[in-house]
């Protein structure tokens, strides 16, 4: 991806949320061919330095701006820890966008080799068991001591046990490359 990324995915999330919040707004969007790849995305909106919303996509679907403005939409107005971000807050709203790599789906024979598998502070984590499901961005590493610990935190955003195992459980990895706005706006 060329230099100017982070920058024009940030401008791409902000004018989509203008654009939610005042329907008269434009969203410009640079003609690149990087842009109309297909990618997967996750948009973080942090009001005056805490969470504010957040949503993403795991697997590639559209084309990374459609991502992009997809998931700061949701981020800001269907994030449902949240009331919808409203005209007072967005302008003191920092966004970070993080682009995924293709999803790696490991071997999970059994827990141990799986732990032995996950690189910290490197990989995001997919976990599935039948209807339970979720998700750690590479920076949730910094919230657990260890593998074995990030894996149990996983467990239980999915509502299983933290010491649950099953060879039925599915996990993945990717990668994301995440920027953010120093300043709101900025």
């Amino acid at each position: 991806m060329p230099p100017e990324t982070g920058q024009t995915l940030i401008a791409i999330a902000r004018s989509a949320i203008a654009r939610q919040l005042n329907p008269d707004k434009s969203i410009v969007v640079p003609d690149a061919d990087w842009l109309q790849a297909k990618r997967a995305s996750y948009v973080t909106l942090l009001h005056e330095g805490r969470l504010r919303g957040s949503t993403g996509t795991l697997q590639a679907q559209r084309t990374l701006a459609e991502d992009v403005m997809a998931n700061a939409v949701a981020a800001a107005c269907k994030d449902l820890r949240f009331k919808p971000l409203g005209n007072d807050e967005f302008a003191n709203t920092r966004i970070e966008v993080c682009v995924l790599s293709d999803i790696e789906t490991l071997p999970t024979t059994d827990e141990a080799a799986t732990l032995a598998q996950l690189r910290p502070g490197i990989d995001g984590v997919m976990l599935e068991y039948g209807r339970h499901r979720s998700s750690f961005l590479p920076e949730m590493w910094d919230q657990s001591a260890d593998a074995a610990e990030f894996l149990a935190r996983l467990k239980y955003q999915a509502g299983l046990p933290p010491d649950f195992w099953s060879p039925e459980v599915r996990i993945a990895r990717y990668t994301a490359i995440k920027w953010q706005e120093n300043e709101p706006g900025a």
